[in-house]
């Protein structure tokens, strides 16, 4: 079995950190995937016969990687899910990104169309046919003169398809490693994280902050 990182269980939800390149639900690859991986987690840790029941809330990209939290009773993941949709689910990012932004924080809109054929989505004009609006804001924490590399703390209003990679690349900022829409690092890791992850418990009613950082090594080495 996969390592797993646990930052938090109790019997309602587990919260995990997810590694780059694991998907988030089976996909047509049949590459080990986090919700297998919880539910083996949680069938050896306390013996459970047949088959976990575990909710799938919300998604991680791919690629990316940081914390992911999954219902461990249908409750919990219906009232989970209700907090997705009325946004009291927050999700906060770390990117790495080309170039120096010279703009210390800033709130960044566009209007994605997402192309089905080729799992892309692009900046395109609000009255273009399925157009959905966009919108991030993004702070500079800090900038690495000799790879040229800004540090960016990332705050999420909209949940769209490759939303962060497609707006940080319009803006002219790409990040660092990110193989479809990136200008730098190709065959790097991309460095996108969601570190900091926001929800009220589906069961006590308490909100509760989770944080998780990715290893400063490699790209993420601006965090030192």
């Amino acid at each position: 079995m996969q390592d797993l990182k646990v930052l938090f269980e109790d019997n309602h939800i587990i919260v995990v950190e997810k590694k780059p390149n694991i998907p988030s639900q089976a996909d047509k690859t049949k590459d080990q995937d986090m919700l297998t991986i919880v539910k083996q987690y949680i069938k050896e840790k306390y013996n459970k016969p047949g088959n976990v029941y575990l909710g799938l809330v919300h998604r991680l990209d791919r690629p990316v990687g940081g914390i992911m939290i999954f219902a461990k009773t249908s409750k919990a993941a219906s009232r989970l899910s209700n907090q997705v949709r009325e946004k009291v689910f927050k999700k906060k990012y770390l990117a790495v990104v080309d170039g120096k932004v010279a703009q210390k924080q800033a709130t960044l809109e566009d209007y994605l169309y997402k192309d089905e054929r080729n799992n892309r989505s692009k900046v395109v004009n609000k009255d273009k046919k399925n157009a959905k609006l966009a919108k991030l804001d993004y702070q500079v924490l800090r900038y690495n003169e000799v790879k040229n590399l800004s540090l960016l703390k990332i705050n999420l209003h909209t949940g769209r398809h490759h939303q962060i990679r497609v707006q940080l690349e319009n803006f002219g900022h790409s990040i660092f490693g990110d193989q479809k829409y990136g200008t730098r690092g190709q065959g790097k890791q991309i460095a996108l994280w969601a570190y900091e992850l926001t929800i009220i418990h589906p069961i006590t009613k308490q909100k509760m902050v989770f944080e998780d950082l990715p290893e400063p090594v490699g790209t993420w080495s601006i965090l030192k």
